[in-house]
């Protein structure tokens, strides 16, 4: 049996056209097919509205228009498990038409950016019910009980919601991460629920507990999905998980032990998935076959026997890509959901525009690696509709109706304008429009001043960033000139920082070929090119292709820093020469330096006390100084003259004592004489 469930991949995506998205990217549309028969395919356009087209008929069989579908668009769509429906009620048919009425599918859930779900019905044509009140952020997920009227959503507000279908309300709700709830997955039999937010967790839907817990991935997890309908005791359950920006789907066996730490097999795709299909295995022997819709439009198809560890990424069985004319060379066709059919052999296909998609069911071979569908799609495409069959209800907006401003929904309320201000709105719309030239002379380059918040740097990167993605899509030379010549970091980290993945590319192009020019804008450029490789090096070496891409640059690179060690050692040369000039002159300058003092600084305290002191001495004449030279001169002739004697009277003194007359005692002496 097929299993076709809903999957909302939270990543940034082209449009139909390949074009970048201005706003820095936005969510894959909703787009999936109705289980088992895949009779009908549900689609959700930027516009909000709901449009179900008939896969046999390839006519657009509904569309519906939910209330405020402009602020509160729909996020994710999923078709309802398969019941008896009848659309004649049962008296007014005849009794040889009355029977057992086929299993058709009816109803699809819609969950809003409001966090409202909305649950339509294919056979009414109109709303089944309203489920309000069980979320404060978007829904992300839903998932419908197998057998149960129960439903399942998943939120921003990081919780899980528990819906009873009959009667409206909450039934049960719990904090399931830290982040938001991205995706949600439930178990065949109805008794395990898969919930991803930055981590997988595994939940038993009767205890409300979680019963295993996966890490894995370094981004937001954003796709589950069960392969097999074993049991978890027999080590036989298996689920696949993808990431954003990750080229791997993981599929983790659920062990009875609980060594399910690591993924056991990974399939490689070209780019990030935004659809899958898959074919459950019920045994062993049997292969799980999987159909992956990357972002780039290509379809990968995967056959794997699940029994074990697989230690090298799969790669896929069959690789399919739609492509059509345009005039002699062909243009590739992107692939919008894809879904195998119940006959292992062909496959039910829809490419093309979301609001007029394409769809075919076509056989496939996986002999053949690698399939390129030329179609012409223009001439395929036909706005008719089928008015005995279409059943399209617009509904009246009541007063219990929620209406939120287009953008981020509840976020702002309505803004009312006053009379004045109407008045001038009515004035400025009657004038003629600016040009992107006179926006962008008012757009101030810097960050902000010392009074600027903090609110006013973010709008202005935000800004900046719009404007140069729009500068890259439409190659503006004005517009990316303008952007280029700032010279503020911070403002340039945060432009670049905002970008979406798919403008990283471009950017580098259009730096590199600017970087071949005056060296005084390469200046500027090195800046823009050091946020890049810094802000976005994870995206950049996850590019398998990078090398060729970048070699242009590399080599531009290389060539201009192939001389810089010569011109470092002549540098450091130079600069040797410079400062020995230098100190050389200093030296001479040393030299010269005159020992007179050129101030002399006298205290007037000093000065009073010299003065006090020689108050009471007479002044001395200029006639006494010779007499007084004399004076000195004769009383220096005494001292030398009384010198002279004193040596003498020493010398009879020492005579003396050779004599031995120094030992006579004082009376001997007055005895002799």
């Amino acid at each position: 049996a097929v299993s076709s469930k809903c999957y909302r991949i939270n990543i940034l995506q082209t449009d139909a056209r390949g074009k970048m998205a201005a706003d820095g990217g936005r969510a894959a549309l909703p787009c999936v097919f109705s289980p088992k028969s895949q009779q009908f395919l549900a689609l959700c356009a930027q516009d909000g509205r709901l449009r179900i087209w008939n896969t046999d008929s390839k006519t657009l069989q509904q569309e519906y228009v939910p209330s405020a579908h402009l602020s509160a668009a729909c996020t994710c769509v999923t078709w309802g498990p398969c019941r008896a429906v009848q659309e004649v009620p049962q008296r007014k048919r005849r009794k040889c038409e009355a029977g057992v009425a086929p299993e058709l599918s009816d109803l699809l859930a819609l969950g809003t950016a409001a966090g409202s779900v909305l649950i339509y019905s294919t056979v009414k044509g109109d709303l089944h019910c309203t489920l309000e009140g069980g979320h404060s952020g978007p829904v992300n997920s839903v998932q419908w009980h197998p057998e149960d009227s129960v439903l399942y959503s998943g939120s921003d507000d990081t919780h899980i919601a528990e819906w009873d279908l009959q009667t409206g309300k909450v039934r049960c709700k719990w904090k399931a991460d830290r982040s938001a709830v991205s995706s949600l997955c439930i178990s065949p039999d109805g008794k395990l629920l898969l919930s991803a937010g930055m981590t997988i967790k595994m939940w038993n839907l009767e205890t409300k507990e979680v019963y295993r817990k996966f890490t894995g991935h370094s981004t937001m997890v954003t796709t589950l999905c069960f392969a097999t309908t074993r049991p978890p005791d027999s080590n036989g359950m298996y689920f696949l998980s993808g990431a954003a920006h990750d080229r791997l789907l993981s599929v983790w066996q659920v062990r009875s032990d609980g060594k399910d730490k690591n993924s056991v097999v990974s399939f490689t795709l070209t780019d990030e998935p935004q659809h899958i299909d898959l074919q459950t295995s019920n045994c062993k022997d049997e292969p799980v076959r999987l159909a992956v819709v990357c972002k780039d439009g290509q379809l990968h198809l995967f056959e794997h026997f699940l029994n074990g560890p697989c230690k090298k990424p799969l790669s896929p069985v069959c690789s399919l890509q739609v492509s059509t004319m345009k005039g002699d060379s062909p243009m590739p066709v992107p692939l919008l959901a894809a879904a195998l059919c119940a006959d292992r052999q062909n496959l039910m296909l829809a490419y093309g525009h979301h609001l007029q998609p394409v769809m075919e069911k076509t056989p496939f071979d996986t002999s053949e690696r690698h399939i390129c569908l030329v179609r012409d799609v223009h001439g395929t495409l036909s706005l008719s509709v089928d008015t005995a069959v279409s059943k399209v209800k617009t509904p009246v907006v009541n007063k219990q109706s929620k209406v939120l401003v287009p953008g981020l929904p509840g976020h702002k309320a309505p803004i009312k304008l006053t009379p004045n201000e109407a008045e001038k709105r009515k004035k400025e719309d009657s004038t003629t429009e600016m040009s992107i030239e006179e926006r962008l002379e008012k757009i101030e380059l810097s960050v902000g001043g010392r009074d600027a918040g903090k609110g006013t740097s973010s709008l202005q990167t935000d800004s900046f960033a719009v404007l140069l993605v729009q500068g890259l899509e439409s190659k503006d030379q004005r517009i990316l000139t303008k952007i280029f010549q700032t010279k503020k970091e911070m403002l340039i980290k945060n432009t670049v920082a905002r970008l979406p993945p798919q403008a990283v590319l471009p950017l580098l192009e259009e730096l590199s070929s600017r970087l071949q020019g005056h060296p005084f804008a390469a200046l500027l450029i090195v800046q823009w090119f050091k946020a890049v490789l810094t802000q976005h090096t994870s995206y950049l070496s996850s590019l398998p292709d990078l090398v060729s891409q970048l070699g242009s640059i590399y080599h531009m690179i290389e060539s201009r820093v192939k001389l810089y060690q010569q011109l470092t050692r002549l540098h450091g040369k130079l600069y040797l020469l410079m400062t020995q000039v230098a100190t050389n002159h200093s030296a001479k300058n040393v030299g010269n330096i005159s020992h007179k003092a050129k101030l002399v600084y006298e205290e007037e305290s000093s000065d009073e006390d010299e003065g006090s002191r020689d108050e009471g001495r007479p002044e001395d004449d200029s006639d006494n100084w010779e007499e007084d030279e004399a004076a000195m001169e004769l009383t220096e002739d005494k001292k030398n003259h009384k010198d002279e004697e004193d040596n003498e009277e020493d010398d009879m003194n020492d005579e003396s004592k050779a004599n031995g007359d120094s030992d006579l005692d004082p009376e001997n002496e007055s005895e002799e004489e």
